[in-house]
């Protein structure tokens, strides 16, 4: 994991944000992730921006992962990676703020990077950094209902490896014991194998 949002006494960290709306699991979603790498041998923290969090309205959430105690506390201002759990946030310069070309960018959207409009992010994205997944509709195959978090957890975990998909779905079934644990990990599931096998819309520039 290479150091971004950090200095040299929590180097190695991977600093994660997610955006989102209200009512779309996204403070759930960081704190998963967190749980997912403290199982993993590693330290993590997850919070939330603080403000209004109305089903609809913008939601912040942040992620930092490291190998050694976390100091930090303030928001992310350089993301090693951006997770949108609504597209229609991409409009808002606030969701790129800090983004380099080395930055994740995970999408949740039916449509290609391309349709839009990632393929013309400056500064030009590593290839394969970016990529859309349909998150939304794999939690209504698998929930029944529009929640798109557990999903972007399984193919963030494919599209960084920062995470295992099998600390992610344990992450899950804790949180979610039941029927509702398995059908959240099943959507997960998914969305990592579409990662893994190319069927998720990556800008290849």
């Amino acid at each position: 994991m290479a150091p971004r949002d950090s200095d040299d006494e929590t180097s190695r960290m991977f600093a994660v944000r997610f955006h989102g709306r209200g009512g779309q699991g996204v403070v759930t979603a960081a704190e998963l992730l967190s749980v997912a790498a403290f199982d993993e041998g590693r330290d993590a923290q997850a919070f939330p921006t603080f403000g209004s969090e109305r089903t609809g309205a913008p939601v912040m959430a942040f992620c930092r992962i490291a190998d050694r105690p976390i100091r930090a506390h303030d928001p992310i201002t350089r993301p090693d990676a951006l997770v949108v759990q609504d597209p229609t946030l991409m409009g808002l310069a606030s969701v790129l703020e800090g983004r380099t070309a080395e930055t994740y960018l995970l999408v949740n959207s039916s449509r290609t990077p391309q349709e839009l409009g990632l393929d013309s992010l400056e500064p030009v994205p590593v290839a394969g950094r970016v990529v859309t997944v349909p998150a939304t509709e794999l939690a209504r195959k698998h929930l029944g209902r529009p929640l798109p978090n557990a999903a972007l957890l399984g193919a963030f975990a494919a599209l960084t490896g920062v995470v295992s998909l099998d600390a992610v779905t344990t992450a899950i079934r804790a949180r979610f014991p039941g029927d509702l644990g398995e059908a959240n990990a099943a959507a997960a599931t998914e969305a990592h194998a579409v990662v893994l096998r190319g069927s998720g819309a990556y800008v290849d520039a």
